[in-house]
């Protein structure tokens, strides 16, 4: 039996001009499967059995190859867009013909060049076509511990939770809207820190380092901030979370960290309308 999508073993049952075809299995010669005489090896003969990928191609004819595709039916994978049209998306799987992304499984706009992570099904045609709505497909058993550094793909936004990430395109992560300082959208890939481990399994996820070491990156930002505010930056301790995050891009808490560590080896002046450097500041370049 024909499994589309997938790699298997068929025997070669006859030649022609153009390739060979493979035995499908059914008893039936008009099913056997052509392999283009590209995908052919050297001294290859009937009843050697290849290793190949079954696919459709552009006239949804079923094909083979031994080129070996970016993913196979029902696996996860990241993958870039090459074309938008009216019917869809198209998406490099590795194959003469790109892998069908569906309008109606495109559950946030895409870009042409950008890469997504999708799932690679097969549609009601018996057509190999991908959906990004990957939640269910991932799993909660993953072996990462609180502090481990991990890589992944956003594959959701949402502000009033957080950025949903796929650790290692596989495993559920969240970086919780408390820790979700860097804009972020579907298809970027980033590394993290876990945080949190919850009892379901899932990752609660972090963009920032430890503590000791991410009080001294914020420091840097803050001076950084009163260079690019030509020497005064209109925050201080008093300042609301939104204003501190919108111009440095971190919580008031690690802001309040960060100054405290400043203040206290006097680096920086504290006014009520905010932060000058003092004559001890540090460089930045």
């Amino acid at each position: 039996m024909i499994e589309i999508g997938k790699f298997q073993n068929l025997k070669i049952t006859n030649f022609t001009s153009f390739g060979a075809y493979l035995d499908a299995g059914t008893g039936i010669r008009h099913d056997n499967i052509l392999l283009p005489i590209k995908q052919l090896p050297e001294d290859s003969k009937e009843g050697d059995e290849l290793e190949v990928f079954v696919y459709r191609d552009s006239q949804e004819r079923l094909i083979a190859t031994r080129k070996k595709p970016l993913a196979q039916l029902g696996e996860l994978a990241y993958l870039k867009v090459t074309a938008k049209t009216k019917i869809g998306a198209f998406l490099d799987i590795g194959l003469e013909r790109g892998l069908f992304l569906p309008f109606q499984e495109q559950k946030f706009p895409i870009q042409v060049g950008k890469g997504y992570l999708v799932k690679v099904y097969l549609d009601k045609s018996q057509r190999l076509s991908a959906t990004t709505e990957i939640y269910e497909y991932l799993s909660a058993e993953s072996p990462y511990q609180k502090n481990d550094k991990v890589v992944g793909t956003v594959y959701s936004v949402n502000l009033d939770i957080g950025a949903f990430i796929a650790v290692d395109n596989k495993y559920m992560g969240l970086i919780p809207v408390n820790e979700y300082f860097n804009e972020l959208r579907e298809g970027d890939q980033l590394e993290a820190r876990v945080i949190r481990v919850r009892e379901d399994g899932k990752l609660d996820l972090s963009s920032r380092e430890l503590s000791y070491i991410q009080i001294d990156n914020d420091a840097l930002k803050i001076l950084q901030g009163i260079k690019n505010y030509e020497g005064f930056l209109a925050l201080n301790d008093k300042s609301s979370p939104i204003e501190i995050k919108s111009r440095l891009q971190m919580s008031k808490a690690a802001f309040k960290r960060a100054l405290g560590k400043l203040l206290k080896e006097n680096k920086v002046m504290q006014t009520d309308g905010g932060l000058r450097e003092t004559s001890n500041g540090e460089e930045v370049s």
